[in-house]
């Protein structure tokens, strides 16, 4: 039997550590496919040098491990590593082996799941193939897979033209938002955006000049605040408005996209406190730069006027105490916190981690905890912004495909996900979602995040390729009391129809010499 073996597409975790806030997303699509591994090959030549002789016995170590070492790592980075030995080696079934566990690892990664059904549809493992692939469904993905060649060895079944359809049913619009308005087309790199209750206004942060822009909602944007010499504002990745206490809060990083960059900024990371009336600067508070880099890449504030940023390179969240970042948590195994979002009783802080899902701390003991739901129906990874409403969290996930956003409703202690609402999805509008703000019902965020164009130095690729960008609006009380999601499900088959339509090919399909004889495949 062919095996066919696929680049090992990077843990979204592995990648989230090393990619910082301010680079372009990675894309969602699987590695292009390398040629098939032929079924015969030459036996290798002996080693002819050291390097190789060492390869050779790092192949014949990993090959001998049994699957139960494998299932039992709990380090993604030699997992990783033992698929590329695999790959290299030809060794199928170890290669499926690494890639069942990362998946177990890492229940929130749909391109890591999309892997192992490519591997196990290079190997003809059919069943297999459609019982990971109705998983991913089953959490909301879509994928496009209906001329992939990597899934030749699916085709041929009515499961599989009906997983094509359902993933493209995944992939429709879905929602009542809409653009509420748009930004100017300019090579500001808008990244953050705060509601105003008071002045009713929207104020923009911009990466590229540090500054920060009034918007009226309606298209037209003034500057507010420019950086300078006495508040030293750099890149501006998020902002925080406290109206009852008149004070505006912003998260700034000394980071190449910031056009007045220098070398002594690298690292640089502070929240920035304002007269919100009037835009005075009042103070800063910097993190220590000797310790490391930094980029505080989420920010939040709780109904008292509480300060909460998480530094996304560190994994660490901090709180805003007389001037001072004080450490609330931090914990290096993380991959990267995106989005922040306290409790309307200020009572808990919840957060996101890009890969590994949802956790939350209680404030009150400074226990952290893990926010708890059924994997198998729902998907967290990817998100970017965070958003408390009225007993429940709305995520934006832009690392999710299709792109979404969704609103989860927590269990009486806040502790788990006791029901999943998409609120839109798919939207023709989602390029890049990324963060928000909260005004009465309704979440805006921005739709179209620019950040793509720019290089990991902060140069702008191509400016013929900027646009508007797209304020979009969501109504977070959309199907407020429905007990189930309102997005269409797919239908849901019988062990028994699910194995009838792997036996029967769908109509117009030449069945296979010998087919008939083949070894039926098993339920699920």
């Amino acid at each position: 039997m062919t095996i066919r073996f696929y680049p090992l597409i990077a843990v979204l975790a592995l990648a989230a550590c090393s990619k910082q806030p301010d680079t372009a997303p990675a894309q969602s699509a699987p590695a292009p496919a390398p040629a098939p591994v032929a079924q015969e090959q030459a036996a290798p030549a002996q080693p002819q040098t050291p390097e190789e002789a060492a390869k050779a016995e790092m192949v014949k170590k990993a090959v001998a491990l049994t699957q139960d070492q494998i299932m039992q790592s709990r380090d993604p980075n030699s997992l990783s590593k033992l698929g590329q030995i695999y790959m290299d080696a030809g060794e199928p079934e170890h290669f499926i082996w690494t890639l069942q566990r990362l998946t177990q690892l890492f229940p929130n990664s749909g391109d890591l799941r999309l892997q192992l059904a490519m591997a196990y549809a290079g190997g003809e493992q059919k069943t297999e193939t459609y019982d990971t692939l109705l998983h991913l469904i089953t959490q909301g993905y879509y994928y496009d897979i209906a001329k992939d060649p990597r899934f030749e060895g699916a085709h041929g079944t009515k499961v599989w033209d009906y997983i094509v359809k359902t993933f493209e049913d995944n992939n429709k619009p879905f929602g009542e938002g809409k653009v509420a308005f748009d930004l100017p087309k300019t090579d500001s790199l808008f990244e953050a955006i705060a509601w105003d209750p008071k002045r009713k206004q929207f104020l923009i942060g911009s990466v590229r000049d540090g500054g920060i822009y009034l918007a009226d909602g309606k298209g037209g944007v003034k500057e507010f605040i420019k950086a300078d010499v006495a508040n030293s504002l750099m890149a501006v990745f998020g902002l925080a408005v406290d109206a009852a206490h008149d004070r505006l809060y912003a998260i700034s990083n000394g980071v190449p996209h910031f056009n007045h960059f220098d070398a002594a900024m690298a690292g640089s990371a502070g929240v920035y406190e304002f007269v919100l009336s009037s835009g005075k600067f009042v103070r800063k508070a910097m993190l220590p730069v000797d310790d490391g880099r930094h980029i505080l890449s989420s920010i939040t504030i709780d109904a008292n006027g509480k300060v909460y940023v998480a530094d996304g390179v560190v994994q660490q969240i901090y709180r805003l105490d007389s001037g001072e970042l004080k450490l609330v948590t931090g914990n290096p195994s993380l991959s990267g916190i995106r989005g922040l979002a306290v409790s309307g009783d200020g009572r808990t802080l919840y957060f996101a981690d890009v890969a590994l899902g949802l956790f939350g701390i209680d404030l009150t003991q400074g226990k952290p905890f893990n926010v708890a739901y059924d994997p198998a129906r729902l998907a967290l990874g990817g998100i970017d912004g965070l958003y408390w409403y009225d007993g429940t969290l709305v995520a934006i996930q832009n690392e999710m495909s299709p792109k979404r956003v969704m609103r989860l409703r927590l269990g009486d202690n806040g502790h788990s996900i006791v029901q999943a609402q998409p609120l839109d999805a798919a939207q023709e509008a989602f390029k890049m979602p990324t963060i928000g703000t909260v005004s009465g019902t309704d979440l805006y965020f921005i739709a179209n995040s620019q950040k793509a164009l720019y290089s990991d130095l902060g140069v702008l690729t191509d400016a013929g390729k900027l646009e508007p960008v797209h304020i979009f609006r969501t109504n977070m009380l959309y199907a407020w009391n429905q007990k189930a999601p309102a997005m269409p499900a797919a239908h849901k088959y019988t062990p028994e129809e699910i194995e009838k339509m792997r036996k029967t090919p769908p109509k117009g399909f030449a069945q296979p010499s010998g087919a008939a004889t083949q070894k039926p495949a098993t339920n699920p």
